[in-house]
């Protein structure tokens, strides 16, 4: 139901938005290796974040797997007392899920996407019962301290088949948009 083009092309996108969105601090590397299925002990952390992009013809959910750790909370946090690690994380998965609704609004111009929301990682263990078409995981090295991880799971109601053309992120701010 899902053309290997399509799926390279969401990969694509998602590994795009995840180098200009995720890191602290633009230009901070960002190492994404893909990963078999998360099982019962994700190793990037006990928490998550989610948010859903959807259209007519497909569900993508994006979860964003982390630790509430020193490491995490320095990297991210760096002395900001005002918003909670989770907060912070939910704004950038925001950010790097409007870049990817961004591309792919291209293609499907019919896009809505969620606000974020706080699961645990253990939510991936259920993801089979949406009956997903194709599921993604990544691990994430952010400025060669702090590990995360992703799942993308997409649900197709129709045949997919697409090929992203990448804007460069100084095209593509992720910027809200209203209607």
């Amino acid at each position: 139901m899902i053309a290997d083009q399509a799926k390279q092309s969401i990969a694509d996108i998602f590994c795009h938005a995840a180098r200009a969105r995720l890191p602290a601090t633009p230009g901070d590397a960002c190492e994404i290796t893909a990963v078999p299925r998360w099982g019962r002990d994700h190793p990037a952390g006990p928490c998550a974040m989610a948010l859903t992009i959807s259209s007519i013809g497909f569900r993508l959910l994006f979860v964003l797997h982390f630790d509430q750790d020193d490491a995490t909370r320095e990297y991210y946090a760096s002395g900001d007392t005002t918003r909670s690690l989770s907060e912070t994380l939910m704004e950038l998965g925001n950010l790097c899920c409007g870049y990817m609704n961004q591309q792919l609004v291209n293609h499907f111009p019919d896009l809505g996407m969620s606000t974020p929301y706080e699961l645990n990682s253990a939510c991936v263990e259920y993801l089979d019962e949406l009956r997903p078409d194709h599921v993604w995981a990544y691990e994430l090295m952010m400025g060669g301290a702090v590990r995360l991880g992703v799942t993308l799971c997409l649900c197709a109601q129709m045949p997919l088949d697409f090929k992203a053309e990448l804007a460069t992120a100084d095209e593509a701010e992720g910027e809200l948009e209203l209607f």
